[in-house]
């Protein structure tokens, strides 16, 4: 029996993004739109782990007072992407090994739990929609562009997270993941890691198709845990 023969099951409400503030929370202040714009900086990437976030500096580039650059500030520390400590001011966060091990398990579980999810729930127009992100991912990866290959990995991975049909996992699952984004986006630097990075979608996507809950998730877990991987290597290198 082929997936589109399998009943639909229940329907997922749209995941919200974890980092934006609901639609209808009214105008937001400066202070939080630059939140916001850095915070997209860190998890694109383009703020690394360790960068230093000088207020002054900020304040420039955003033709602002130095005022909402600390409140900004105050709340990515709060958030956990960045740390702030005595006489070194504001720094992009960089966990410590057991930390950054610590996020990277939890990862690695929570995308597990909705890959084996995905398996028996996903229905069959979604099913086809992340065979078309797979097939856009395998392009990419002949390309070697990592930073458009990470745009459609999180629209890959997001596609898993809602094929869960469990809106409250799905909603742990990218909480999470705004903590772990910049050092994932960082490890497809790496010589060769988007062929790799393919190859492991590649177990994942065949088990969700088949329906095999066991499969994808042992397929998405160990992908996780190679992502991590691949990122000490790349941590190392700079």
């Amino acid at each position: 029996m082929s997936f589109d023969d399998v009943p639909l099951q229940r329907t997922i409400e749209p995941v919200s993004r974890v980092d934006r503030p609901p639609l209808n929370a009214g105008k937001i202040t400066r202070a939080e739109e630059l939140r916001l714009q850095l915070a997209d900086d860190i998890v694109r990437g383009a703020l690394p782990p360790g960068s230093a976030l000088d207020e002054t500096e900020i304040a420039r580039r955003f033709n602002v007072s130095r005022t909402p650059v600390r409140e900004a500030l105050r709340q990515l520390v709060a958030s956990g992407l960045v740390d702030s400590r005595a006489h070194r001011g504001a720094v992009v966060a960089r966990p410590s090994i057991d930390r950054l091990t610590g996020m990277f398990e939890a990862m690695a579980e929570l995308e597990a739990i909705c890959a084996g999810l995905a398996a028996e729930r996903m229905p069959p127009a979604d099913r086809h929609g992340l065979e078309a992100i797979h097939e856009e991912l395998r392009l990419l990866s002949h390309a070697g562009n990592p930073d458009r290959f990470h745009e459609v990995n999180e629209r890959f991975h997001n596609a898993i997270y809602a094929g869960s049909q469990n809106g409250y996992i799905a909603e742990m699952t990218l909480a999470t993941r705004v903590r772990v984004q910049p050092f994932r986006r960082a490890q497809f630097r790496n010589l060769g890691r988007l062929a790799k990075s393919q190859a492991e979608h590649d177990r994942v996507v065949v088990a969700i198709m088949r329906g095999d809950r066991v499969g994808a998730a042992g397929a998405m877990r160990a992908h996780i845990e190679l992502v991590r991987g691949e990122y000490e290597i790349y941590a190392v290198s700079v």
